[in-house]
C-alpha cells in the first residue's frame, strides 16, 4: 500500500501533482463562461486556446455529466442543467454579508481607518458590521443604524444604483420641505455621478469633521447592492491620501464582488 509522507514537501505545498484533464475541462467552462451565452465549437476554442478537436472532445464528456448542452438547432454550446444546479446551490450557501465583512476588515486594517458595512432596509442603508480603525473619531456609529440617503456616502451608493422603486418612499420623507435644496436635477447629476466614479465622497454629511467614502459590492443574480465605506478625519482628508484610501476601497469591493460571483 501506498502512502504520503506529510513531511514531503510535495504533500504541503502548492505544486502537488493534480489531474491535469480536470484542469483542461475547467479551462473550457471558463471559456464557455466568459462568452456570457451559447457559443459555437470555434469561438470555444479560441477562449480557451485549445485545438477544436480537443475541445469537442471534453464537451462531449462534460455534455454527458450535464455540466454542458448543445443545442441541436443551431450547434451552439452552454451551460447544462447540472451546472445551473451548482450554480444555484453555490449562491445559496454564500453569504454576501460576511463574505463582504471579512473584505472590509481587511481593508480597515490596510488604511488604519475605520470601515463598516451596510444593507438596504425597509426605511434606508442599514448598518451591519463596523470594523474600527486606529484613528479617532468623534462618533459611535451603533450596528443596526439608519443612515440617511441624501447626505451620506451610503445612502447616495443605494441612491443611485437600486431602482427608484425601492428609494421613493424613503426619498420622499428626506424631502419634505427640502425640495429646493435638492431639486430633481441635483438628484439625476447624484445619480449619475455615482454611476460613473464607482465610488462617492462626502464632507461632512451626517458628522462634521468626517469624510466618507463609499462604493458598492454586487452579488451574482442579486439586484440590491451592498455599500462599504471608509471613514476618516477631516484633518487626514489630503488629496494625496484620499487618492489612495479611495484606491483602496475600489480594489476591495471589485474582490469582494468577484468573489460573489459578480461579473463587471
Amino acid at each position: 500500500m501506498t502512502t504520503t509522507d506529510p513531511r514531503d514537501p510535495k504533500e504541503n505545498n502548492g505544486d502537488r501533482q493534480g489531474i491535469q484533464s480536470v484542469e483542461t475541462a475547467m479551462r473550457v467552462l471558463l471559456a464557455l463562461e466568459s462568452g456570457g451565452g451559447a457559443l459555437s465549437l470555434s469561438a470555444i476554442a479560441q477562449a480557451s486556446g485549445m485545438q477544436p478537436s480537443k475541445v469537442h472532445r471534453y464537451l462531449v464528456s462534460l455534455g454527458r455529466i450535464g455540466l454542458t448542452s448543445q443545442d441541436p438547432a443551431s450547434g451552439l454550446y452552454d451551460f447544462g442543467a447540472a451546472m445551473r444546479r451548482l450554480g444555484a446551490e453555490s449562491l445559496r450557501r454564500t453569504n454576501e454579508v460576511a463574505v463582504a465583512s471579512g473584505h472590509a476588515v481587511r481593508l480597515r486594517d490596510r488604511t488604519g481607518h475605520s470601515v463598516n458595512l451596510a444593507v438596504w432596509g425597509d426605511r434606508g442603508p442599514i448598518v451591519v458590521s463596523w470594523a474600527y480603525g486606529t484613528r479617532p473619531l468623534p462618533l459611535t456609529v451603533r450596528v443596526g443604524a439608519t443612515l440617511p440617503l441624501l447626505t451620506s456616502s451610503v445612502g447616495q451608493v443605494f441612491l443611485a444604483h437600486l431602482p427608484e422603486s425601492l428609494t421613493d418612499d424613503v426619498l420622499a420623507d428626506e424631502l419634505r420641505g427640502r425640495e429646493t435644496e435638492w431639486p430633481g436635477e441635483r438628484l439625476a447629476a447624484v445619480r449619475a455621478q455615482v454611476r460613473e466614479q464607482g465610488h462617492v465622497v462626502t464632507h461632512g454629511g451626517v458628522i462634521p469633521g468626517i469624510i466618507s467614502v463609499a462604493a458598492p459590492v454586487f452579488a451574482a443574480g442579486d439586484p440590491l447592492p451592498l455599500a462599504v465605506s471608509v471613514v476618516l478625519p477631516e484633518s487626514l482628508g489630503t488629496p494625496d491620501h484620499l487618492a489612495e484610501v479611495t484606491r483602496e476601497l475600489s480594489d476591495t469591493v471589485t474582490a469582494a464582488s468577484h468573489e460573489l460571483g459578480h461579473l463587471s
